[in-house]
């Protein structure tokens, strides 16, 4: 649910940057998604997809819970390619590194999950199968949002690097009884939110929280914005943390912090539990998955709650931004990747395995047949009866396709932290911390021998 990233060490060859040009964007000038340039698709690497003869196993890693129990499914339908699931921490706290070191070591699992995020340095390293060739695995692109292939096929026209999995559209969660009692209708606009926010001051509570370890929170605004923290032109970087949209999201909640409208707090912390249960906050701006997560943590607000469309940069419009969501991956030491390639297309796009992944795993699927599951599709009695999976896929429809991530992101996700916690303790504002995050990840490319353009 909460994407971070594993910063590898990347060395300055010629193929390798040429991947990373398709991994972040077009080879031409635009930096976008949409196409690719004519060295990236020069260096793809050929495909290793052939079936193997006789009964294999094969090692998944995830840390999504309950997901045994899909795996359970596929291995009673398939005797003779059974997958072992193999679990521990998510994204940087071992995981990624742990299979950096395996893929060169020939003992990292054969599939792995793996955040959208974080797919670029993965690719970097050559550490991702092409599944391209794989049977099976090019039918099944119309079944997901088109947004997400393009996360993992790099804009390219011959890779598909992994097989999308969850996705995390962002909606507003709102306490609608203190609205009402307040007078407040749903703001669908970032102004009507500030200004429903001083309201709320009066009334006690706050509308939001903010907390400086949300980077990918605040970078889903950017994302809805237009923003972009990243763009490649041939096989050169653009690192552009200070952009305009950038600073329109660090301006805006300066100003709220400023004015005390939205309360410093951790979250995931009990502190912010209780304070969504007892009203002192009145909204998170969060993604499909959270809903579960307020229902469990703050049980005696249900019925209270409803959900609306993320609030608009723009009066009129319907961009969403997205935060979370991974993919399944097939790494490039798997030693059955057909069969590899087999299993994770059917994780992510049959339909009875993904009611199997949100029930168990309570993940929001990448295909649009799963987004309108029986399942998501109903009444929650916690949300006052309200049906709330029409604003998230609504939202996940009108998600940027356009999205480019860069090679270094575990460090941008750090400093902007940091840079963060700094400025609600009054040393600097949100702006002087994406300034610093932007010189030091411009320093790391660098320090990898990735070109920077500028520099």
């Amino acid at each position: 649910m909460k994407p971070w990233i594993r910063r590898g060490v990347v060395g300055a060859v010629t193929a390798i940057l040429a991947l990373a040009s398709a991994a972040c964007g077009s080879g031409g000038s635009t930096g976008s998604t949409g196409s690719t340039g004519e060295a990236s698709q020069a260096a793809a690497p050929p495909s290793k997809c052939a079936p193997t003869e006789g009964p294999v196993t094969l090692e998944y890693y995830s840390w999504v819970p309950g997901i045994d129990k899909v795996i359970d499914i596929w291995n009673a339908k398939n005797p003779d390619i059974q997958v072992k699931f193999v679990t521990g921490p998510a994204g940087p706290d071992g995981a990624y590194q742990n299979f950096f070191n395996g893929i060169k070591a020939g003992n990292a699992p054969d599939l792995a999950q793996i955040e959208y995020d974080s797919l670029s340095s993965f690719r970097l390293q050559d550490g991702l199968l092409n599944l391209a060739d794989c049977a099976g695995v090019p039918e099944v692109k119309d079944k997901f949002v088109p947004w997400t292939w393009q996360q993992v096929t790099f804009g390219e026209s011959d890779g598909i690097y992994a097989i999308p999995q969850d996705i995390g559209p962002i909606g507003m969660y709102y306490r609608a009884d203190l609205f009402e009692k307040a007078g407040i209708k749903p703001p669908t606009t970032w102004e009507e939110y500030y200004e429903a926010a001083k309201v709320i001051s009066k009334e006690g509570g706050h509308i939001h929280h903010f907390a400086s370890g949300d980077v990918n929170w605040f970078l889903g605004q950017i994302w809805q914005a237009g923003g972009r923290w990243f763009s490649v032109s041939g096989d050169q970087w653009t690192v552009s943390l200070t952009g305009a949209e950038s600073q329109q999201v660090a301006t805006y909640w300066q100003r709220m912090l400023n004015e005390k409208l939205a309360r410093p707090m951790a979250t995931w912390s009990d502190e912010w539990w209780k304070a969504l249960e007892t009203g002192d906050i009145w909204t998170w701006v969060s993604p499909y998955w959270a809903n579960a997560l307020i229902a469990q943590n703050a049980p005696k607000s249900a019925g209270k709650w409803a959900v609306a469309t993320m609030p608009q940069w723009t009066a009129g419009q319907k961009a969403a931004g997205n935060w979370g969501g991974s993919t399944t991956a097939v790494l490039s030491s798997a030693k059955h990747p057909f069969e590899a390639a087999k299993f994770a297309t059917w994780l992510n796009s049959d339909l009875e395995a993904l009611q199997a992944l949100n029930e168990n795993g309570g993940l929001y699927p990448a295909t649009a047949e799963g987004q309108q599951m029986p399942a998501l599709s109903k009444p929650l009695d916690f949300y006052g009866g309200q049906d709330i999976s029409g604003i998230f896929s609504e939202a996940a429809a009108n998600v940027d396709p356009d999205f480019p991530w860069g090679p270094t992101m575990t460090q941008t996700y750090s400093d902007v932290r940091d840079g963060f916690a700094a400025a609600i303790e009054g040393k600097g504002n949100l702006a002087d911390a994406l300034g610093s995050a932007q010189r030091s990840t411009i320093d790391a490319l660098k320090s990898q021998s990735i070109p920077v353009a500028g520099g």
